[in-house]
This record gives C-alpha cells, structure tokens and sequence, in this order.
C-alpha cells in the first residue's frame, strides 16, 4: 500500500476584512449575546486573530482542491499580539484556540500583518 501526502500549494483568499480588535470583539459580544449567550471561539496565530470562510463545496471548488487550491471567500482578522486563552468583553466570553501548529496559518498570520493597517495591540 501506497501513503501519499500532499499539502496544499495554494491559498486564495478572495476578500480579506480588517478589523481593530476591540471593535471586533465588541461586535463578536454582541453577537453573541444576540444569538442566546453560545461561547464563541476565534483563531489565534502568531498574532492574528481571524475567523475564515470557505465556498460551499461544489464540482469547480473540489476540482481546485484536488489540484491543491483552497479558496476562502474571505477572512476577517485584527493584530492580537500576545495570546489569551478567554476574553471577557461586555459580558461576553470569547474563546481563543491557538492554531499556531498548523502551517497555512502560520504562513497567512504572517501575510495578514504585512497586510495590516492597524498599529500592533497586545
């Protein structure tokens, strides 16, 4: 038997949304107690917070990524320097999970803060 692995080769993100990070985490508060109090739970990575979005998975989306493609239809992200593992925010808890381990998102923590315009927050 044959094991092949093959990561992916390409990320394409098709809209990236900058918040600051208080803003962000007012607005994830809100939502959350709007939506009956549920914990939400944002990616943290070298910095970065950010919550991605993916395509539904159709033919044309499956055949990219057998070629090794992803596409997100976007990612929201704010500077978040130093890691926390809950926030408290308005009353509101908001989980943070390190997702550092993983490689894409070390490498898009990476290109989201050269992308940034906001200044570094801890």
């Amino acid at each position: 038997m044959e094991i092949t692995i093959e990561p992916w080769k390409k990320l394409i993100i098709h809209e990236v949304i900058e918040y600051s990070f208080d803003d962000w985490m007012t607005q994830i508060a809100f939502s959350s107690k709007t939506a009956g109090g549920a914990i939400p739970t944002i990616n943290w990575a070298n910095g970065i917070v950010f919550q991605s979005f993916n395509f539904p998975d159709t033919n044309i989306i499956v055949e990219e990524k057998l070629k090794g493609v992803l596409h997100w239809s976007s990612v929201m992200f704010a500077i978040k320097e130093k890691y926390e593992k809950q926030l408290i925010k308005d009353n509101a808890t908001i989980n943070l999970i390190d997702v550092s381990v993983n490689e894409i998102f070390k490498k898009l923590a990476d290109r989201l803060k050269e992308h940034s315009k906001q200044k570094s927050q801890n």
